[in-house]
């Protein structure tokens, strides 16, 4: 298959194919001109990394559960681990949402006096400060 009915098949562009094939996600089996022909086997790939980003995983932790050839080889600690982040996140955004109805419907004269919403203004905080922990660790 060239890239372009990879890119209709898997619905991604052709620039996301290339960049995935640079990070070594997938890798073209050559050319045809200047197009570049893959195997049929990438559309699973490519499903195998869509289903890794939606659940949260990035380029860098799908790239070796990938393996370079063969079946993938998927970390199932890493895919509990993801689940139970997931499970926090969860109780983190019913919370918020929670706080936000609350808030939306408060008798307090000012938000600012109501326990809720300065419960829910907390739970902000926290989480900004654990997306800029998680930032700096990927840095280092």
């Amino acid at each position: 298959m060239d890239i372009a009915e990879v890119a209709k098949r898997a619905a991604v562009p052709a620039s996301t194919l290339r960049f995935y094939e640079e990070k070594g996600l997938i890798r073209s089996i050559g050319r045809r001109g200047l197009r570049r022909q893959f195997s049929p086997r990438v559309l699973e790939r490519l499903a195998l990394i869509a289903l890794g980003r939606s659940a949260g995983f990035s380029l860098a932790q799908i790239r070796p559960m990938l393996g370079d050839s063969g079946p993938p080889k998927i970390d199932r600690q890493a895919l509990s681990d993801k689940a139970d982040e997931l499970d926090r996140r969860i109780r983190e955004l019913t919370a918020m949402r929670d706080g936000l109805r609350h808030a939306a419907v408060c008798s307090a004269p000012s938000h600012l006096e109501c326990s809720t919403f300065r419960r829910l203004m907390g739970l902000a905080v926290a989480d900004l400060s654990r997306r800029s922990r998680r930032r700096g660790d990927q840095r280092t």
